[in-house]
């Protein structure tokens, strides 16, 4: 039975999608099988892997609506081996207003995840830069959270929010649910700033930080405009080893530690 793992921040910008396809293309590098959920609508995580939008017939949107619908019809293959995705479009931001009458709207997600995951030895969704109804349908349908923080001013405003917004999630609708851990972006070594916001994370989260900390890259950056995860577009990047080591220590392997702490 797969890991069901939701990449989750309602901030934008902070590198949840740049994690999620990173972190799925690694898995899937490592021989794991991998679904990547993109849950939100803007679907830069499925164009990210390198899927054309013109090869969507349906999506995230069509499974949430009607619960009688086949999820495994709407899964695409990507170009990396063991690694499928099941879409996203702009049809999803529709799903907030179609399902707001609807009985346990909340558990539409969980519904279709559970029909897959024992197709998959992971799955991982990428999440709206919300706690909309979508999030917190992720939250239900999910085991563990993974939250980027952004190395900048603020990052971690807004983040008991979210931890808040998680335990009630557990208490009403997910017991199981549980932070797998943190993970600190797009560092500068060469800041104070970024030193002082991973220090403030240690402080705060403990060893629920992981220890690779993911740098600001411009390779990471560019990667997503050529459809490629890091994996492929330069895999002798800082990003590129700081992904594989992140991934490391998701899957639970022995790791040197790199960046700080």
């Amino acid at each position: 039975m797969s890991s069901i793992i939701a990449i989750v921040n309602q901030k934008g910008g902070v590198g949840k999608t740049t994690t999620t396809v990173n972190l799925a293309s690694y898995l899937a590098n490592f021989g794991k099988r991998v679904l990547l959920v993109d849950a939100d609508p803007q679907g830069n995580a499925t164009s990210g892997v390198g899927i054309s939008r013109d090869n969507i017939k349906t999506c995230l949107y069509n499974l949430l609506i009607d619960e009688t619908a086949d999820p495994f019809a709407t899964i695409l293959p990507s170009p990396t081996t063991n690694l499928d995705v099941l879409p996203a479009t702009t049809q999803l931001a529709g799903a907030e207003i179609e399902l707001v009458n609807e009985e346990r709207r909340e558990n539409r997600l969980k519904g279709v995840l559970e029909k897959l995951r024992n197709s998959y030895d992971y799955i991982l969704i990428d999440c709206p830069p919300s706690l909309s109804l979508i999030t917190i349908n992720v939250l239900t349908a999910s085991d563990e959270v993974i939250i980027p923080i952004q190395c900048e001013y603020y990052a971690l405003e807004g983040i008991s929010h979210l931890v808040n917004t998680i335990e009630l999630v557990r208490n009403n609708l997910n017991p199981a649910l549980k932070i797998a851990g943190i993970i600190l972006t797009m560092y500068n070594s060469r800041t104070l700033l970024s030193e002082q916001v991973a220090e403030e994370a240690r402080k705060h989260f403990g060893a629920k930080v992981f220890q690779t900390v993911v740098p600001r890259n411009v390779r990471l950056a560019e990667a997503p405009s050529f459809g490629q995860p890091i994996l492929f577009y330069d895999p002798s990047s800082t990003g590129a080893k700081a992904y594989e080591s992140l991934t490391k220590e998701v899957m639970g392997y022995d790791y040197a530690a790199t960046g700080i702490g």
